[in-house]
């Protein structure tokens, strides 16, 4: 049975809960880095806020995800994306890019809420259909030991915030209010609510 979309990410975590509700999909991949730099701009603008960031990037990639089927002749179908932030004191938490700054990331969440945005884009023939998910998530107080052993584990460096919801971290997570797969990095309710949207029940 062919796909019923692309899914533009090349998060296992995304393509793991696509599946856990029976979406079928082929992944997209969009260019990361070329000569002429990537496809899509994914660093945070001067002055944007980091709602406006989120739903931007997950717009953006969905739509490019749409001209990229026309520029390598592939079949239409309908292209699926989403992004994730950590806002901590109103500032982006992006992947941490070395232990340090992964150990900073979690000293700044320990003992704290903060908030956790997903943004999911659906690019159609037709108007940019987009939801967000809104989520706060409470760390039990983290001590140093603990940190430095996280830190050293391969967890932290691909992920939002320095962390995920399904693995290691979860240890960590005291509370959380909203939506666990938004959390994850895709929304199954939005998602679902897109699709439904563009004529694709889930159900």
């Amino acid at each position: 049975m062919p796909a019923a979309i692309y899914l533009a990410s090349r998060s296992p975590r995304r393509r793991e809960l696509l599946k856990q509700i029976g979406v079928r999909f082929d992944p997209l991949l969009l260019r990361l880095a070329t000569p002429r730099g990537p496809d899509v701009d994914e660093h945070q603008h001067a002055n944007e806020s980091p709602a406006d960031y989120v739903e931007r990037t997950a717009r953006e990639k969905a739509a490019f995800g749409l001209e990229v089927l026309g520029m390598r002749t592939l079949l239409f179908r309908p292209v699926l994306a989403a992004d994730t932030v950590v806002i901590v004191d109103g500032e982006v938490l992006a992947k941490p890019a070395n232990p340090a700054q992964a150990a900073e990331f979690m000293q700044r969440l320990s003992g704290r809420t903060h908030e956790v945005r997903t943004a999911v884009a659906l690019a159609i023939q037709g108007p940019l259909l987009s939801a967000t998910s809104v989520s706060t998530v409470t760390f039990r107080r983290l001590d140093d030991a603990e940190i430095k052993s996280y830190c050293a584990t391969s967890e932290p460096y691909d992920k939002a915030g320095g962390y995920g919801i399904q693995g290691l971290a979860a240890v960590f997570i005291e509370r959380i209010e909203g939506s666990y797969t938004g959390v994850m990095g895709l929304p199954l309710f939005e998602t679902a609510q897109l699709l439904s949207q563009a004529g694709m029940k889930v159900l």
